[in-house]
C-alpha cells in the first residue's frame, strides 16, 4: 500500500494527504459533536422525567379505571402506577413497561430511581420511578421511548456523514488544485532539468519569483547550470588551447624524426654535427612535451578538487631554498641573491614547491646572461625579482591566464601554463600572488601566504 502511494505523482499524494487530513479532522469533530449532543439530550430527558409529576386527579383517575379499558388520552409519556399489592396500572393506550426490583423497592420506600426498561411491545424505554401518597402509598413510573432521542441522533449522524463526505471531496479537489498551483515552479524546474538532460543546453534559466523555498531552489538550479556552463567552456577552451600548444612541438618532433628515419632508409648519412643537433632538438622537444602534459594534468583538476597530496604544515623558506637550487641548474651563469626568513604555511607540499620552481624558472628565462635573480622571504612575503626586459603595464592583467604568452616571449621555450599553476596553487593555500614592474627594470613577483614565523607544536 505504501509502495503504491509512493509511486503516485507528487500532486496526487498531496491531494490525498490533504483529503486524509480533512477526513480525520471532520470525523473527529463530527464524532465529538454527536457524542456531546447525545449526552446533553439524554441528560435533558432524564431531568425532565425526574421532574415530571402527574396531577393527583390523573393518578386517582388511573386508579379508578385500572384494568377497566378506559379511553386513552394523549400524552408523550407512559404513566404507570404500582400499587401496594403489586398491581400495575398503565396509561390507557400505552404498552405496559416491565417492572423490575428497583421499581418495587421504590414502592417499599426507597429513593426514586432512573433506569432503562423494555415495554411489552419490545420498545426500549427510559423510566423514572418515584413515590406517591395519593389514596395510599404507590410507586409512579414516568417512561419515555428511547427512540425519541435515537431518531434525531440517527438523522444527525447521517447529516454529519454526508457533510463529511462532501467536505473530504471538496478538500481533495482543493488539495489537487493547490498542489498544481504550488508545484508549478517545480514543474518548470523538472522541465528545465529534462531539457538539459536531453539537449545538454546549459543556457536554460528558470524564472525566479518570490523568496520561498521554491525560489531558492530555482536560484540554486540557475547557479548550478551557470557553473556547469562555465566549467564546460573552460574545459573546451583548455582542450583547444592544449591542442594548439601541442601541435607545435609535435610537428617539430615529427619533422626531426622523419629526417632521421629517412636517413636510415636511404642510407644517406647525416653529418655528425647535424645529427647531434637533431637528437638534441628531439630530446628538448620531448622534455617540453612532458612538462606541458604535466601542466595540463595539474590544470585539468577541478578548482575545488583535492590536490596531489594532503595539506600539511610546510616550511616555506625551506621549499623556496630547494626551488632556488633547482633554478641554479637551469640558470647557469646567473647570480642568485637569497635571503629567506623562517615562515610556516599550510599547503600541499609537492604543489607548492612546483609553483615556486615555476616562479623561479620564469625569472631565469627572462634574465639576461650574467644577470641576477633576487629571492627574499620576509614577514611571510616572498619576492622573486629578475633584471630582464620586464612586462608592459598593459600585459600584467593577463600574465596568470592559461596559455597566455607575452609577444616578446613567444620565441622562448614554455607553454604559458607556469604562472597559471602558480596562481592556482597559491590561491588554494589561501594566499595571493602578483607581478609588477621593478624599479630599475625587470619584474618582481610577490607571493603572500598566511602562516606564522614559528612552527606549530606537533599534534
Amino acid at each position: 500500500m505504501i509502495g503504491r502511494f509512493r509511486r503516485l505523482p507528487l500532486r496526487s499524494r498531496l491531494a490525498l494527504l490533504t483529503a486524509g487530513a480533512v477526513a480525520v479532522a471532520v470525523a473527529v469533530v463530527a464524532a465529538v459533536s454527536w457524542v456531546v449532543l447525545k449526552q446533553q439530550l439524554e441528560q435533558q430527558r432524564d431531568t425532565t422525567l425526574t421532574n415530571v409529576r402527574p396531577a393527583d386527579e390523573t393518578v386517582v383517575d388511573l386508579l379508578n379505571t385500572c384494568g377497566n379499558g378506559a379511553r386513552p388520552y394523549p400524552s408523550p409519556y407512559t404513566v404507570q402506577i404500582i400499587t401496594a399489592t403489586g398491581a400495575v396500572c398503565t396509561t390507557p393506550g400505552k404498552s405496559p413497561v416491565t417492572v423490575d426490583s428497583r421499581d418495587l423497592a421504590v414502592q417499599r420506600g426507597q429513593d426514586p430511581v432512573l433506569h432503562d426498561a423494555r415495554a411489552k411491545d419490545g420498545q426500549e424505554m427510559r423510566v423514572a420511578t418515584s413515590r406517591s401518597d395519593v389514596r395510599g402509598v404507590y410507586a409512579v413510573s414516568i417512561a419515555q421511548p428511547a427512540s425519541d432521542i435515537d431518531k434525531p441522533l440517527n438523522k444527525l449522524a447521517l447529516v454529519l456523514i454526508l457533510t463529511a463526505g462532501f467536505g473530504v471531496l471538496g478538500a481533495a479537489t482543493a488539495g489537487l488544485g493547490i498542489a498544481r498551483a504550488g508545484l508549478r515552479p517545480v514543474d518548470r524546474l523538472t522541465e528545465a532539468a529534462e531539457h538539459i538532460a536531453r539537449t545538454e543546453d546549459l543556457a536554460v534559466r528558470i524564472p525566479v519569483e518570490g523568496e520561498d523555498e521554491i525560489a531558492r531552489l530555482s536560484r540554486s538550479f540557475n547557479s548550478m547550470t551557470a557553473a556547469l556552463a562555465s566549467s564546460r567552456d573552460r574545459q573546451q577552451q583548455l582542450i583547444a588551447d592544449a591542442g594548439h600548444e601541442l601541435r607545435t612541438p609535435l610537428t617539430s618532433l615529427r619533422t626531426n624524426i622523419d629526417l632521421l628515419v629517412r636517413s636510415e632508409e636511404t642510407g644517406r648519412a647525416i653529418p655528425p654535427d647535424d645529427r647531434r643537433e637533431l637528437l638534441t632538438s628531439v630530446k628538448a622537444q620531448m622534455t617540453e612535451l612532458a612538462a606541458l602534459i604535466g601542466d595540463l594534468q595539474e590544470l585539468s583538476r577541478p578548482e575545488a578538487a583535492p590536490g596531489t597530496g594532503p595539506v600539511q604544515v610546510i616550511a616555506l623558506h625551506e621549499a623556496a631554498a630547494r626551488a632556488v637550487e633547482r633554478a641554479r641548474l637551469r640558470g647557469s651563469g646567473l647570480t642568485f641573491e637569497v635571503d629567506l626568513e623562517d615562515w610556516y604555511v599550510r599547503a600541499e607540499p609537492a604543489a607548492l614547491e612546483r609553483a615556486l620552481v615555476n616562479l623561479l624558472d620564469n625569472a631565469v628565462k627572462f634574465s639576461p646572461a650574467g644577470g641576477t635573480v633576487s629571492v627574499a622571504l620576509s614577514a611571510g612575503e616572498l619576492t622573486v625579482r629578475d633584471h630582464g626586459p620586464g612586462i608592459p603595464e598593459s600585459e600584467l592583467p593577463h600574465v596568470f591566464d592559461r596559455f597566455w604568452r607575452s609577444p616578446s616571449a613567444r620565441s622562448l621555450p614554455g607553454s604559458g601554463l607556469g604562472l597559471s599553476i602558480v596562481a592556482r596553487t597559491v590561491e588554494r593555500a589561501g594566499g595571493v600572488v602578483r607581478l609588477s614592474g621593478a624599479e630599475g627594470g625587470g619584474t618582481v613577483a610577490t607571493v603572500r601566504i598566511p602562516g606564522a614565523g614559528t612552527a606549530p607544536p606537533p599534534l
